[in-house]
């Protein structure tokens, strides 16, 4: 049980581990603050937060427990202006989608007070974003990356993954590296290209012809470019080195099947289609993965 969650940022996500904790019985009070005043009050009105904080410092004053769910971007600054409240009875957890930046955010932020944070990504969401959304089954069934470095210490790793535990998530620890090599594949990539199609279409002066043709297989393929932009914006550019890597994968096998297509090698080309075909069929989603 924890006394008080200062909750910085008070969205879908934000909302969402608010809500959790309270069905839980893992909180007693929720004290909130977004930059904008109009979702920090929108948040109490729905019970997602308890009082409301003029300042993320403010948030945090007396609180034992603390989430960050603010743009990746926003990490140094906000621990930057919380950091003079900071204790060592605090646990510091975030829900950024990558992680080697938030760490040297928080490194160049909190300095001594490093171990206190433990940086987490918990694979959940929606397309739709607000406190309006918030839901306290967000993180139920779902997986959460912990990717401490050497200076968190132990103890609140242990805490954060008992908390994260707690709320239904499936916790998997993993270097800062390692998780953004593998969601620059699996996450950052597919919504970059989800992006690329709506917007290849919205360019050419037949798409919105094509667009009423779309069926469920255009649907599910490009249910991801409608989230969130901002968000969007900030995670691409902080994973751009992992995802130059995984374009340049994408590209060379983009170029084998442009290749086989023009010259119409059709026993090659079902070669590399059935091979996609059959990793498709024998990859099964663990709860939480990026789908």
């Amino acid at each position: 049980m924890f006394e008080q969650l200062g909750l910085i940022g008070c969205g879908l996500m934000g909302g969402s581990f608010a809500l959790a904790l309270k069905r839980a019985g893992l909180v007693r009070r929720v004290v909130g603050y977004s930059k904008s005043p109009s979702t920090t009050e929108r948040a109490r009105q729905l019970g997602v937060i308890d009082v409301e904080a003029p300042s993320a410092l403010l948030a945090v004053s007396g609180a034992d427990l603390v989430m960050l769910a603010v743009p990746v971007a926003a990490t140094e600054s906000t621990l930057k202006a919380i950091r003079h409240l900071i204790n060592p009875g605090m646990l510091i957890v975030d829900v950024g989608s990558t992680k080697r930046d938030v760490v040297d955010a928080a490194r160049r932020a909190l300095k001594q007070d490093m171990e206190m944070f433990v940086p987490c990504h918990p694979i959940a969401g929606r397309e739709v974003s607000g406190v309006e959304n918030a839901d306290p089954r967000l993180y139920h069934d779902r997986q959460v990356i912990i990717t401490p470095i050497e200076r968190t210490a132990q103890a609140k790793v242990d805490q954060a993954s008992q908390l994260w535990k707690a709320l239904g998530s499936d916790v998997v620890i993993m270097s800062p590296q390692e998780h953004d090599a593998a969601f620059a594949a699996v996450s950052h990539l597919p919504h970059m290209l989800a992006f690329a199609l709506m917007n290849s279409l919205a360019s050419q002066p037949e798409g919105d012809k094509y667009l009423k043709l779309a069926g469920p297989g255009f649907r599910d393929f490009s249910r991801i470019a409608a989230s969130d932009p901002k968000m969007w914006r900030d995670v691409l550019i902080a994973n751009r080195e992992e995802l130059g890597v995984q374009m340049q994968h994408l590209q060379r096998a983009l170029s084998a099947l442009d290749k086989l297509i023009a010259e119409g090698r059709a026993d090659e080309l079902e070669r590399l289609i059935n091979r996609a075909s059959h990793a498709r069929a024998n990859w099964r989603l663990r709860p939480g993965a990026p789908a």
